[in-house]
C-alpha cells in the first residue's frame, strides 16, 4: 500500500489558502476604490520625531 504524501497535501492546502486570501484582498480593494492603495508587504512608516521636519 502506498504511503500518503502529507507534504503535498499541506502545500496544496497552503496554496488554496493563499489564493483565497488574495481574492478577498482584491475584492475588498474593488469595493473601496477611494482608499489609498498601500503595499501590504511594505513596513509602516515610523511616526515623525518631534523637532524633525519630514
Amino acid at each position: 500500500m502506498a504511503k500518503p504524501n502529507y507534504q503535498f497535501e499541506k502545500r496544496q492546502k497552503e496554496l488554496a489558502k493563499k489564493k483565497k486570501k488574495e481574492e478577498k484582498r482584491l475584492r475588498k480593494l474593488a469595493e473601496n476604490p477611494g482608499e489609498p492603495q498601500a503595499d501590504p508587504a511594505a513596513p509602516p512608516a515610523p511616526p515623525p520625531v518631534e523637532g524633525e521636519t519630514p
